[in-house]
């Protein structure tokens, strides 16, 4: 049994590069969604009532896409896992 050490390396620095760039998706999200509610507070509006396409809706337009692209990067992680 031989071991091929330059795949194992490349798996192992696939696996971290994407491990990363999860967590910073995430990390993304959660904080534009949090500046979504605090411009939402400090106008006295909420989302949905908002007149116009202000900081607050673009805001939660971002944290969308982060999430939705770490939800992605999940499904494919678990259809690679499960044969089907």
């Amino acid at each position: 049994m031989d071991i091929e050490w330059s795949s194992l390396v490349g798996v192992l620095v696939a696996s971290f590069g994407v491990t990363v760039v999860v967590v910073v998706m995430f990390s993304l999200g959660i904080a534009a969604w949090s500046r979504a509610d605090t411009y939402a507070e400090r106008t006295g509006a909420t989302r949905r009532a908002l007149p116009h396409r202000g900081p607050g809706t673009v805001s939660a337009a971002i944290s969308v896409v982060c999430f939705a692209a770490c939800l992605a990067v999940a499904a494919y992680g678990i259809d690679l896992i499960i044969p089907g």
